[in-house]
Protein backbone atom coordinates (compact mmCIF):
# COMPACT_ATOMS: atom_id res chain seq x y z
CA UNK A 1 0.00 0.00 0.00
CA UNK A 2 1.22 3.56 -0.77
CA UNK A 3 1.33 6.34 1.51
CA UNK A 4 0.80 9.92 -0.29
CA UNK A 5 1.56 13.08 1.72
CA UNK A 6 0.61 16.54 0.09
CA UNK A 7 2.64 19.87 0.21
CA UNK A 8 2.96 22.90 -1.28
CA UNK A 9 -0.58 24.68 -0.28
CA UNK A 10 -1.14 28.76 0.82
CA UNK A 11 -2.11 31.73 0.51
CA UNK A 12 -1.97 33.57 -2.67
CA UNK A 13 -3.52 36.31 -4.64
CA UNK A 14 -5.94 35.98 -7.58
CA UNK A 15 -4.08 35.88 -10.46
CA UNK A 16 -0.56 34.18 -8.50
CA UNK A 17 0.39 30.48 -9.01
CA UNK A 18 1.10 28.03 -6.86
CA UNK A 19 2.75 24.05 -7.11
CA UNK A 20 1.12 21.33 -5.22
CA UNK A 21 3.34 17.68 -4.80
CA UNK A 22 2.16 14.33 -3.85
CA UNK A 23 4.63 12.73 -2.83
CA UNK A 24 4.52 8.65 -2.59
CA UNK A 25 6.08 6.36 -0.11
CA UNK A 26 6.21 2.31 0.68
CA UNK A 27 6.48 1.82 -3.07
CA UNK A 28 7.77 3.14 -6.14
CA UNK A 29 4.70 3.91 -8.58
CA UNK A 30 4.41 2.07 -11.96
CA UNK A 31 0.96 1.55 -13.26
CA UNK A 32 -0.70 3.51 -10.77
CA UNK A 33 -3.49 6.19 -11.53
CA UNK A 34 -3.17 9.56 -9.24
CA UNK A 35 -5.72 11.91 -8.97
CA UNK A 36 -6.48 15.13 -7.55
CA UNK A 37 -9.04 15.95 -5.75
CA UNK A 38 -10.29 19.37 -3.87
CA UNK A 39 -12.89 19.85 -1.40
CA UNK A 40 -14.03 23.78 -0.22
CA UNK A 41 -16.41 24.12 2.79
CA UNK A 42 -20.31 22.95 2.88
CA UNK A 43 -19.50 21.17 -1.22
CA UNK A 44 -18.80 18.10 -2.31
CA UNK A 45 -15.05 17.28 -3.25
CA UNK A 46 -14.63 17.77 -6.68
CA UNK A 47 -12.37 16.34 -9.20
CA UNK A 48 -9.63 18.14 -10.07
CA UNK A 49 -6.91 16.30 -12.51
CA UNK A 50 -5.60 12.65 -12.75
CA UNK A 51 -2.19 10.90 -14.50
CA UNK A 52 -1.91 7.93 -15.59
CA UNK A 53 1.70 7.36 -14.20
CA UNK A 54 3.22 5.10 -16.90
CA UNK A 55 2.41 6.71 -20.02
CA UNK A 56 1.94 10.29 -18.35
CA UNK A 57 -1.73 10.52 -20.05
CA UNK A 58 -3.54 13.10 -18.14
CA UNK A 59 -6.95 14.34 -17.89
CA UNK A 60 -8.43 18.13 -16.41
CA UNK A 61 -11.32 19.04 -14.82
CA UNK A 62 -13.65 21.43 -17.69
CA UNK A 63 -12.85 24.39 -14.30
CA UNK A 64 -9.15 23.81 -13.97
CA UNK A 65 -8.12 22.82 -17.76
CA UNK A 66 -5.43 24.99 -19.47
CA UNK A 67 -4.60 26.57 -15.72
CA UNK A 68 -3.81 23.62 -14.18
CA UNK A 69 -1.09 21.33 -15.24
CA UNK A 70 -0.20 17.72 -13.52
CA UNK A 71 3.27 15.61 -14.28
CA UNK A 72 5.31 13.25 -12.79
CA UNK A 73 8.50 13.22 -11.09
CA UNK A 74 10.17 10.13 -10.95
CA UNK A 75 13.22 10.91 -9.24
CA UNK A 76 10.92 12.15 -6.21
CA UNK A 77 8.17 9.48 -6.93
CA UNK A 78 5.45 11.98 -6.65
CA UNK A 79 2.83 13.68 -8.61
CA UNK A 80 2.68 17.66 -9.19
CA UNK A 81 -0.40 19.67 -9.40
CA UNK A 82 1.09 23.32 -11.12
CA UNK A 83 -1.61 25.80 -10.43
CA UNK A 84 -1.48 29.05 -12.44
CA UNK A 85 -4.06 31.57 -12.72
CA UNK A 86 -5.31 31.11 -9.62
CA UNK A 87 -9.02 32.13 -8.82
CA UNK A 88 -11.32 32.92 -5.35
CA UNK A 89 -13.16 29.79 -6.05
CA UNK A 90 -10.07 27.65 -6.30
CA UNK A 91 -10.09 28.18 -2.71
CA UNK A 92 -10.42 24.97 -1.07
CA UNK A 93 -8.43 21.56 0.71
CA UNK A 94 -6.39 19.79 -2.04
CA UNK A 95 -5.74 15.97 -1.86
CA UNK A 96 -4.61 13.28 -3.36
CA UNK A 97 -5.12 9.69 -4.58
CA UNK A 98 -4.13 6.91 -5.72
CA UNK A 99 -5.09 3.60 -7.67
CA UNK A 100 -3.87 0.66 -8.65
CA UNK A 101 -4.58 0.74 -12.41
CA UNK A 102 -6.81 2.85 -14.66
CA UNK A 103 -10.20 2.12 -14.93
CA UNK A 104 -13.42 4.79 -17.22
CA UNK A 105 -14.16 5.65 -13.34
CA UNK A 106 -10.92 7.28 -12.83
CA UNK A 107 -12.48 10.64 -12.23
CA UNK A 108 -14.26 9.58 -9.47
CA UNK A 109 -12.85 9.73 -5.61
CA UNK A 110 -15.03 6.53 -4.21
CA UNK A 111 -12.32 4.36 -6.48
CA UNK A 112 -9.21 5.18 -5.26
CA UNK A 113 -7.54 3.66 -1.64
CA UNK A 114 -4.70 5.44 -0.94
CA UNK A 115 -5.19 8.99 0.03
CA UNK A 116 -3.05 12.04 1.37
CA UNK A 117 -4.23 14.51 4.52
CA UNK A 118 -4.59 17.42 2.03
CA UNK A 119 -3.17 20.82 1.80
CA UNK A 120 -5.05 23.80 2.15
CA UNK A 121 -5.55 26.01 -0.91
CA UNK A 122 -6.23 29.40 -0.34
CA UNK A 123 -6.93 32.15 -3.08
CA UNK A 124 -7.08 36.00 -1.92
CA UNK A 125 -9.47 38.45 -4.62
Amino acid sequence: QVQLVESGGGLVQAGGSLRLSCAGSGRTFSRDVIAWFRQAPGKEREFVATIRWYYGIAYYSDSVKGRFTISKDIAKNAVSLEMRSLKPEDTAVYYCAAKASWSSDSYTSDVYNSWGQGTQVTVSS
